[in-house]
């Protein structure tokens, strides 16, 4: 089942995470990430221990590739197996095992990489990073649904859609953003509106929220209002200008 792809800033140290795919719930057991640690995507006849024991091991100072080798290698199923690692310093990762069901197959490009199994063929995983490094002027989040998307519109997972899922790990102990799509005809459609609501008020209230800088956060909820609107604000002059 699935593709995905995660990415690591390595200005801002963000990674970022979304994944499609023809299973239920998809977002609960694949996508693992830690601020300053690392991001993992977990697929294929998945192993879900993969990501916190790879997180484990990143924390401990291994390079993305290593950690890759070292699940795989621990893991009798590891030829069914597929997962690729981004590390907070950079280093990148990935396993797909020989017995992973056609199309399947992977890519590491410069701060992002891409992969898949049971997909329609290659031109998914080639399409959604050709999407990824086009579209680079867009939003982090909104980047990664339509690099998806691009994948989808080649192909995408040839039994068909069910769900999708979106994360993004920034500063903070708890995501900037967390999505998951369970289970919907159209998973990426709707994790696009998703994502669209969450720009309503939730990414306008999250810098309020307790934080390494501010354990105890704002609290004045007429400074937490004023704040929603000046952000509503600014995202609609942004629209208008654009």
């Amino acid at each position: 089942m699935t593709w995905s792809i995660i990415m690591r800033d390595a200005e801002s140290g963000t990674f970022g995470l979304a994944v499609a795919t023809r299973f239920f719930a998809v977002g609960a057991l694949c996508l693992h990430a830690e601020s300053g640690i690392g991001a993992i995507a977990t697929q294929a006849l998945v192993n879900p221990m993969y990501g916190p024991a790879g997180l484990d091991l990143l924390r401990q100072g291994l390079p993305a590739q290593q950690v890759v080798d070292r699940l795989t290698a621990e893991d009798a199923g590891r030829a069914h197996r597929q997962v690729h690692v981004a590390g907070a310093r950079g280093g990148q990762g990935a396993w797909t095992g020989d017995a992973c069901v056609d199309w399947c197959g992977h890519r590491i490009d410069a701060g992002f990489s891409v992969a898949g199994n049971m997909l329609a063929g290659p031109a998914v995983i080639a399409e959604t990073a050709r999407a990824f490094v086009a579209l680079a002027e867009l939003p982090l989040p909104r980047r990664l649904i339509a690099a998806l998307q691009a994948g989808e519109a080649a192909g995408g997972d040839k039994r068909g859609r069910q769900s999708a899922a979106l994360k993004i790990v920034s500063r903070e102990s708890y995501p900037d953003l967390d999505l998951r799509v369970d289970d919907h005809a159209d998973p990426l459609g709707e994790l696009e509106r998703l994502e669209a609501v969450s720009r309503e008020r939730f990414v306008h209230f999250r810098p309020f929220l307790p934080s390494r800088d501010k354990p105890a956060g704002v609290f004045d909820r007429a400074v937490i209002e004023a704040g929603i609107a000046a952000g509503l604000q600014s995202d609609a002059h942004l629209r208008h200008e654009t």
